[in-house]
């Protein structure tokens, strides 16, 4: 066994901490990826209307303050396209879910950058208004959320997967606030190929859900 087998065993010896906010898609993703990769993990639910984000102990952990991180027996991350990564790269096959070669590589990063963009901006925005009275414009996240909806179902019209024939880190990442969008009063009904591919990767074994909020649309 070499040293790299051997740190990687004492690494999983307990489970990842993954610190989170549950109606955050942010967070969900990183959930929805330990569970995937069959990570053994602990919840750690944080307080953040009383400030709990902000206190010193979580700031050496997430020095802005945000949520998701983890804390992988000493490894302490925060951002959650950077965790995706990191649990993949140490846990899981990389080179199915981030890709096997440079065009694929560069594709999942795309989407990754959409969902920390146009995501974010988007459904994500939206719901943050319905959900946790973020003062945002509501009326131009949902505007942002349609134009990207209905790009995503033009690709996805003759396609499974957003970046390969397989799900990778781009479904991961996508998929959380896009299933959620009409919890900010944006419907999927006019999106099949959208909703087809969110059923796809809720069919993906060992798939968790995110905690529903009434739908607005």
């Amino acid at each position: 066994m070499s040293n790299a087998d051997l740190e990687t065993n004492a690494l999983t010896d307990q489970p990842v901490k993954l610190y989170r906010n549950p109606k955050s898609g942010h967070c969900h993703r990183v959930e929805l990826m330990l569970a995937l990769l069959k990570i053994p993990f602990e919840v750690i639910d944080l307080d953040m209307v009383n400030g709990a984000h902000h206190e010193p102990g979580y700031l050496k952990i997430s020095p802005l303050g945000q949520v998701p991180a983890i804390d992988d027996n000493g490894i302490t991350l925060s951002d959650s396209n950077a965790i995706l990564v990191y649990l993949t790269e140490r846990y899981g096959d990389s080179a199915l879910w981030i890709g096997t070669d440079p065009v694929e590589k560069a594709r999942v990063q795309r989407w990754l950058s959409i969902a920390a963009g146009e995501i974010a901006a988007g459904p994500c925005a939206a719901r943050l208004v319905t959900v946790f009275d973020v003062p945002l414009d509501h009326e131009g996240a949902k505007a942002k959320a349609h134009k990207l909806l209905e790009m995503m179902n033009i690709h996805l019209d003759c396609r499974e997967w957003l970046a390969a024939d397989r799900p990778t880190l781009a479904d991961i990442a996508g998929y959380s606030y896009i299933a959620h969008a009409p919890e900010g009063g944006v419907g999927l009904a006019d999106y099949p190929h959208v909703r087809a591919w969110l059923t796809r990767i809720e069919a993906l074994p060992h798939f968790i859900g995110m905690a529903r909020s009434p739908a607005l649309a």
